[in-house]
């Protein structure tokens, strides 16, 4: 395979080094390329470009890994609609090889507050906010274009340098909501990246698949088992803390049928495999 990452980022990186030790070529697309794994081939690029087709390597599928550089509107619209659209008309526009696959990386925002319930495939996409709208419109750029495509939604990406969450449980600062269960829906940073290269290598993949791990959990749990594992004290349940986010458990059933597995199944053996690897104090 020859692989165009667009928006070669945190998980763009650690796909182009797996396809990397696969034998693949691989092309990371970044305006400031210069942060890349060397194993990863530079193209300095703008996804808003009007020369955008110029720079295109001669690859024969494509990831589209970009994130949003700004939480507002149009940044978002800048990369999830407008960003799509132009590397949709560049490709088709360049004189490479035929595109045989695009796999777009989405996010389960494009759900509604499901009540705790479960969410799949099937389920109705109807975003509660502007990021979730967004982010669906750039999947039916996708799905209505000529090129093969495949969408992965993504849950709450998590992994090495990704702290944030350990040291809110570590200094005593997790606090819960007093309103029942908040589910919660994540996926370690390698398993996203191993679930795009499984679906690049997928001889018939589905149009949509979701990427969580195996176990949702509700957030207070989660909190709860991270103090255990930390020596940490017990997170705090504050009842003037209101709901600031939508409450669904999202299955990756269809995934693992795929033969995908999880390295890493819940949030246990990754956030373990995180505090394992914590320097010493």
């Amino acid at each position: 395979m020859k692989v165009l990452i667009a928006g070669c980022g945190y998980v763009g990186s650690k796909l182009g080094l797996l396809l990397r030790q696969d034998g693949h070529r691989v092309w990371g697309l970044r305006r400031d390329p210069s942060t890349l794994p060397g194993e990863i081939e530079p193209v300095t690029a703008d996804l808003l470009a009007d020369d955008l087709v110029d720079r295109l390597p001669p690859a024969d599928r494509i990831v589209y890994a970009a994130s949003a550089d700004g939480r507002d509107p149009a940044a978002y619209r800048r990369v999830y609609v407008d960003g799509v659209a132009n590397l949709l008309d560049a490709l088709q526009r360049a004189d490479g090889p035929p595109v045989e696959r695009w796999v777009f990386v989405s996010s389960t925002a494009v759900y509604a507050d499901a009540g705790g319930d479960w969410v799949d495939e099937e389920s109705p996409t109807e975003p509660e906010n502007f990021r979730g709208t967004t982010v669906l419109e750039g999947e039916r750029l996708v799905l209505e274009s000529p090129l093969p495509s495949t969408i992965l939604r993504l849950g709450g990406i998590y992994g090495p340098g990704r702290t944030r969450l350990l040291e809110m449980v570590r200094e005593g600062r997790a606090r819960c909501p007093a309103n029942g269960p908040i589910w919660s829906n994540r996926i370690h940073r390698d398993d996203a990246a191993r679930a795009l290269r499984h679906l690049l290598e997928l001889s018939d993949p589905a149009p949509i698949y979701l990427g969580v791990d195996e176990e949702p959990t509700p957030i207070c749990q989660v909190y709860r088992e991270l103090a255990r594992m930390l020596d940490a004290p017990e997170p705090t349940v504050d009842p003037e803390l209101s709901r600031s986010r939508s409450n669904k458990r999202c299955s990756s059933r269809l995934l693992r049928a795929s033969a995908f597995s999880f390295r890493y199944p819940s949030f246990r053996e990754g956030y373990q495999a995180m505090i394992d690897a914590r320097p010493a104090d």
